[in-house]
C-alpha cells in the first residue's frame, strides 16, 4: 500500500510518468522492472520486524506489497489526490473488497439504478445475504437519494460517474457533501471518467475507486483494480484484501505502470473522438438517442462541465428497432471490435446484454432504463475520421 509523503505538485501528465519511479531504479533501469518475487529476504530480525509493523518501508511477501505494485499504487495515488492507495487483482475485486470491508451487518448503503451490473448485483443480492441493506434510488432523482441519505443511518454512499452504459452524470458535490452530512463513506467509481477528465476527492468523496483493466491500462492486456482516498479507509481495505487475497500480480502492474504513462494522451484524444462521434450519431436518423455528457443536449451537460474536465471516451446510442437492429448493426463495423470491456486504444462495441449488465436479467436491465437497442461504444485513439467512416458505412449499409 503507498501513502502520500511532501512532495511538490505535478501536472497529470508528468505524474503518470514519474510518480512512484522516484530514486534509482535497480540496475540503472530507466523503468519499472517485474518483481517476480514472492517473498523478500532480511539480514536482521529486528529490520523485518520494522517492515512487518510498518515502522520502516519495505516488503516482505507480494500478496501483501510488491515493489512493482507499489509503483501503479502511488501513479494511482498523486493522479487522484488522495492520502493512500492499494490495489486489486480486477476492478471487481476493488468494488468488492472496498464495499464487505467497510459494511457490517446492519449497515445501509445508499447508491443509484444505474451502477455498473457486477457492482448492482452485489446490491441486490450479495450484500443483503449478510445483512446489509442496500437502498438503490433513480440517478436523475437526486432528491430522492438525498432523502435516502437522511432517511435512517447511511453508512456508505456509492456513486458512479459517468454511468456505465448509460452515461448518466451524478452532482459529485452535492451529494457527496449530503452523505458527509449524513456520516457516510462517500465512494466513486472513476473507471468512465479517470483522473484526467474528473477527480472526485477534490469534489467531497472520501475514496475512489476503478476498474484499472479499462482506461488506466488502455491496452486490454492486463487485469487490475485501484482504491485511492483516506489513509485510514484506505488502510482498512487493504488489510482485508491482504487477507482475502485478491492482490495484483506483479505482470499486471508492470502493464498498468506502462499504461499509465500514456494515460492522458490517450484520454485526450479518446475526449476528442467521443464527442465527434456523439455528435455524428445525433443526426442519424436511425439513431433515436445518444448518451454522451459532452452533448449539449444531455440533461446533465452543465453539471458535467462543472466537474469534468472532459468528457471521456465513452457512449451509448439507441437504434430504431431494438435488439434486431443491434444484431444487423454490430456485425457491419468493419474496424470497431465486437467486444466486451473498455478503454483500450481500439474502439469497443456492444450491447449491455453481452458486456456491462450481463449478469442482469433483462427485466431488470428495462427498469434501470437501458433498452435492447443500446450500444455501448468505447471509442479509441484511431483517427477520428475513420471511426465516422466506419460507422456511416454499417449504419447506410442497411
Amino acid at each position: 500500500m503507498s501513502g502520500a509523503e511532501s512532495e511538490a505538485p505535478m501536472g497529470p501528465g508528468t505524474a503518470a510518468v514519474w510518480a512512484g519511479e522516484e530514486g534509482p531504479l535497480p540496475w540503472g533501469s530507466v523503468t519499472v522492472p517485474i518483481v517476480n518475487s514472492v517473498t523478500f529476504s532480511y539480514d536482521d530480525v529486528d529490520g523485518w520486524l520494522d517492515v512487518a509493523l510498518g515502522k520502516s518501508e519495505g516488503f516482505i511477501y507480494s500478496r501483501n506489497t510488491n515493489p512493482t505494485v507499489h509503483a501503479f499504487e502511488e501513479k494511482m495515488r498523486v493522479l487522484e489526490g488522495g492520502e493512500a492507495a492499494t490495489s486489486f487483482s480486477t476492478g471487481m475485486a476493488a468494488i468488492s473488497n472496498t464495499l464487505f470491508a467497510l459494511l457490517s451487518p446492519g449497515d445501509r448503503v445508499v447508491s443509484v439504478l444505474d451502477s455498473y451490473g457486477g457492482t448492482l448485483k452485489l446490491f441486490t443480492d450479495f450484500l443483503p445475504r449478510f445483512g446489509v441493506e442496500a437502498v438503490l434510488r433513480d440517478t436523475y432523482d437526486q432528491e430522492g437519494i438525498e432523502r435516502a441519505i437522511r432517511e435512517g443511518k447511511c453508512s456508505l454512499l456509492y456513486l458512479e460517474t459517468p454511468t456505465n452504459p448509460t452515461l448518466k452524470v451524478l452532482d459529485l458535490a452535492r451529494l457527496a457533501a449530503a452523505g458527509r452530512e449524513a456520516g457516510a463513506t462517500v465512494v466513486v467509481d472513476n473507471t468512465f471518467a479517470t483522473p484526467i477528465n474528473q477527480r472526485p476527492l477534490e469534489l467531497g468523496a472520501h475514496l475512489v475507486v476503478h476498474s484499472a483493466t479499462k482506461f488506466l491500462n488502455g491496452h486490454s492486456d492486463a487485469m487490475g483494480g485501484v482504491l485511492v482516498g483516506d489513509r485510514a479507509l484506505v488502510e482498512k481495505v487493504f488489510h482485508f484484501r491482504e487477507i482475502n487475497g485478491a492482490s495484483l500480480h506483479p505482470a499486471s502492474a508492470y502493464f498498468l505502470v506502462r499504461g499509465l504513462k500514456t494515460l492522458e494522451l490517450r484520454v485526450a484524444r479518446q475526449n476528442e473522438n467521443a464527442l465527434a462521434l456523439a455528435r455524428f450519431l445525433e443526426k442519424r436518423p436511425e439513431v433515436e438517442s445518444v448518451n454522451y455528457p459532452g452533448l449539449e443536449s444531455h440533461p446533465r451537460h452543465d453539471i458535467a462541465r462543472t466537474q469534468m474536465r472532459g468528457f471521456g471516451g465513452m457512449l451509448s446510442f439507441s437504434l430504431s428497432g431494438g435488439m434486431e437492429a443491434v444484431k444487423a448493426f454490430l456485425p457491419r463495423l468493419r474496424l470497431a471490435h465486437r467486444a466486451a470491456s473498455l478503454g483500450s486504444v481500439g474502439t469497443l462495441v456492444g450491447p449491455p446484454g453481452t458486456t456491462s449488465h450481463v449478469e442482469v436479467p433483462i427485466e431488470e436491465r428495462a427498469a434501470a432504463g437501458i433498452p435492447e437497442g443500446l450500444i455501448r461504444v468505447s471509442v479509441g485513439i484511431e483517427n477520428a475520421s475513420d471511426i465516422l467512416a466506419d460507422f456511416r458505412q454499417a449504419l447506410t449499409t442497411g
